[in-house]
């Protein structure tokens, strides 16, 4: 699977932050509820249109930022003169 299957940084969307593709959800939405010991099933429940495959996507896009593996770009803010 790759990350971008099921990922999508998209500025016009939760202001840039990665969510689940298709979704509001932000990557850090559920990392955040499995760090707090929710399980993948608890988080399906609440999230009825997430899949287990959306929970790992979310946690490998996670590990690849923490060995660097990807980069994250922010987009250009161009100022005002």
């Amino acid at each position: 699977m790759q990350i971008s299957d099921r990922i999508s940084v998209d500025p016009k969307i939760c202001h840039g932050k990665p969510c689940i593709k298709g979704t509001r959800i932000p990557v850090y939405i559920i990392l955040e509820l499995l760090a707090a010991d929710t399980s993948p099933d608890e988080i399906l429940r609440e999230y009825p249109h997430l899949t287990k495959e959306d929970i790992k996507a979310a946690i490998n896009y996670a590990a690849k930022l923490a060995t660097e593996e990807i980069s994250v770009f922010e987009p250009e803010v161009t100022k005002a003169k």
